[in-house]
């Protein structure tokens, strides 16, 4: 692989070696690292001017992939039938990953006696995907059964977006936050949970208060601030394009861009990163994320929060990771690991996926979370 040119992937596997990484946080996968094929797409790179066709039909498949159509009005005749066959496939998806609600049962069975973790994505699990994502708003609903649920078990929320736009969102004290996929973790000063690891910092939040964070990418802000810089300018003439700084991280949205535009945006954002093999760039739902090149995800955040919070290596905790994108099936996989804890994937179509169990939408992740908090009040009774 040529490690001069970004590529667009899911993040690198997770090692063994658990927390003992940071001697080599900033150092890619090891050479003739081998990849599955179908994670892997690299950039369009330019022959004389014309963009490469294979490696640009690779792209427009991966966008459109992630991008289902939308569906069918009403007054569609085909419309019923469309559904039908719809729900269906989806109903034998389930057998594969059974509703988290219809097997409450289940999972409390196996949660008798355990101490429980809990880790929430927030777009698509907490709020509903919206077109513009500075107006993806939980609801006041949601929000109680966050705080009622965190009251309970430890809870953190691990959010591609940056800390300080979820915790602008969520505005709830109790909980840990990592932004950009886990590289910004904060806890409260008074949890004291992150203030003896030897990464972290103290610092203070909007609200003056004392924070601890865990910082693993902090060399690369002025380069992700340049990219940023960068990504604005050349989405401009772009209509629908918006480039969302996430501190850590660049998101660019096409969700709101034509479809006929969609290979311009991959083009000229691919021409950008080609300047930084440092950056790499991943893809998700309507939305290209670059990000440093270290051996983080939000698999490895999940593994620092449960090691901070002294529940790793006990065979008496149960983590559950409840998320919707691509992003986060590193967590996933972790929890996946040694039957470690349950993956719940939030999804109202089929996909493969890491996840044990599922559940279609925001609106049936409240309802979990209400559960669990009776659950545990009917267990302290």
């Amino acid at each position: 692989m040529d490690l001069k040119t970004p590529v667009l992937a899911d993040p690198i596997p997770i090692n063994k070696s658990r927390l003992g990484i940071h001697s080599s946080l900033l150092s890619y996968s090891p050479p003739r690292t081998v990849f599955s094929r179908g994670l892997i797409l690299s950039i369009p790179r330019k022959k004389n001017g014309v963009l490469d066709d294979v490696r640009s039909s690779s792209w427009l498949d991966a966008m459109k992939s992630s991008s289902p159509p939308p569906k069918k009005l009403a007054f569609d005749a085909n419309a019923e039938l469309d559904s039908s066959d719809t729900d269906i496939a989806y109903r034998t998806w389930m057998l594969k990953y059974p509703s988290a609600l219809s097997s409450f049962e289940q999972i409390t069975h196996f949660a008798k006696g355990k101490r429980l973790a809990l880790f929430l994505d927030y777009d698509g699990t907490l709020s509903p995907i919206v077109d513009n994502p500075n107006c993806a708003f939980m609801s006041d609903d949601m929000r109680s059964a966050v705080k009622n649920v965190a009251e309970c078990f430890p809870t953190a929320i691990i959010s591609g977006r940056s800390r300080d736009k979820v915790y602008e969102f969520v505005g709830l004290t109790e909980l840990f936050y990592a932004g950009s996929h886990g590289m910004d973790i904060m806890s409260p000063a008074k949890n004291g949970v992150l203030s003896g690891h030897p990464k972290c910092i103290k610092s203070t939040d909007k609200q003056g208060k004392e924070v601890v964070l865990f910082q693993p990418a902090s060399e690369f802000l002025p380069m992700i601030e340049e990219v940023f810089t960068s990504l604005v300018e050349i989405t401009k003439g772009i209509n629908g394009a918006n480039v969302e700084n996430n501190k850590f991280c660049v998101s660019v949205h096409y969700r709101n861009v034509d479809e006929k535009d969609w290979m311009t945006i991959a083009q000229r954002v691919g021409d950008i990163l080609q300047e930084y093999p440092r950056l790499r760039l991943t893809h998700g739902r309507k939305v290209f994320e670059v990000r440093p090149v270290i051996d983080w995800n939000k698999g490895k955040a999940v593994e620092f929060l449960l090691e901070s919070l002294g529940l790793s290596g006990c065979d008496d905790v149960l983590p559950i990771y409840v998320g919707d994108d691509r992003t986060d099936e590193d967590a996933f996989k972790v929890l996946r690991e040694g039957n470690r804890g349950y993956g719940i994937l939030v999804s109202s179509v089929p996909k493969e996926s890491r996840a044990f169990y599922s559940l279609r939408d925001p609106s049936e992740v409240m309802e979990f979370l209400k559960a669990l908090v009776a659950w545990n009040r009917s267990n302290l009774l």
